[in-house]
């Protein structure tokens, strides 16, 4: 594997006798859109702030393609490109005319600049009102706007900072979809702060789980389930229409499935807990031994109930003595 474009170690920010970010240890790779999820206050906007150089960790570094942030802020600052929470435009310019002015304050000459802006424009969905006032954008047309500002200096790292705030839902799949697309089409690495489960759920290649400072844990979602829960992570129910006969000779057959742990009969349900998914050929055995099957049910656990337990963890923990 490649070296991470992102890379944290032990970055630790105190102010007083707060310790707003704990110890956090994350790399992420390159074309990689990885969420870090939790609730307001968890520490995620300092994080963020000490990858781009904005504020000194106490302790740690932070390394983002290639440079270290505290000591060469600048070189990464030209690499990533950062959208804040709070998006500011000068209301009395058009979406154009913000956009060439930023591209000039990276660096882009003004004919270079504009056809950039346009071509953004027009990528981000914004081409019909590129010449209207920002002032008059609905909060989903400011957030494309947002993202269009923080991609015409052709970054190679964007970080998101809760960046569906105030957007409706429709808007905010169309969001998701377009940081998906154009990590996919420009491999572009994706960084999204954000408190919303669902929505780093529908996007995220991984995600890390942020409380009180602590990165309590990352991975993909089966990864952290599993992790979590065991074998609890993995069960298969499966309704029958005749009812399954007590001893069920095909039990033994079934144990021969190194995946299979535990199988539970309760009249024409079987209950299968495995240590891995394996639905499939438990369907298929079931069909071929002429049982016909009425429903299928797996027990999944999505990112709300793994965020949950991590949550309910870390306090238990937080309040012993």
């Amino acid at each position: 594997m490649s070296s991470p474009i992102i890379s944290l170690k032990g970055l630790t920010k105190h102010y007083g006798s707060l310790k707003a970010v704990d110890d956090l240890n994350l790399d992420v790779q390159k074309a990689e859109i990885f969420g870090l999820l939790g609730p307001n206050g968890a520490g995620k906007t300092t994080s963020i702030l000490m990858m781009l150089g904005l504020t000194e960790p106490s302790s740690g570094t932070a390394h983002v393609c290639g440079y270290n942030a505290t000591s060469n802020p600048i070189a990464v600052k030209k690499k990533v490109g950062y959208m804040p929470d709070n998006l500011g435009f000068y209301d009395q310019m058009s979406a154009l005319e913000n956009l060439v002015y930023i591209g000039r304050l990276n660096g882009l000459a003004e004919t270079k600049g504009k056809a950039r802006a346009i071509e953004l424009l027009e990528l981000l969905g914004l081409k019909d009102v590129m010449h209207k006032k920002t002032g008059t954008f609905s909060r989903g047309m400011k957030q494309r706007l947002g993202l269009a500002d923080v991609l015409i200096k052709e970054p190679e790292v964007i970080i998101l900072d809760e960046p569906t705030l105030g957007i409706d839902p429709a808007g905010v799949k169309d969001f998701l979809a377009l940081i998906k697309q154009l990590s996919k089409q420009q491999g572009l690495t994706v960084l999204l702060s954000s408190h919303h489960l669902h929505q780093v759920q529908q996007v995220c290649d991984r995600v890390g789980i942020f409380v009180n400072g602590k990165l309590l844990a990352q991975g993909n979602i089966d990864t952290l389930s599993q992790s979590l829960f065991g074998t609890d992570a993995f069960v298969t129910t499966i309704n029958l229409t005749q009812a399954v006969p007590q001893p069920w000779p095909l039990e033994t057959e079934l144990k021969q499935f190194d995946a299979l742990k535990k199988i539970m009969i309760h009249d024409q349900e079987i209950e299968f807990t495995c240590s891995r998914e394996f639905t499939a050929p438990l369907v298929r055995f079931l069909v071929e031994k002429g049982y016909d099957i009425l429903g299928v049910h797996q027990k999944s656990y999505g990112l709300d109930e793994i965020y949950q337990k991590y949550f309910e963890s870390n306090s238990i923990n937080q309040t012993k003595p």
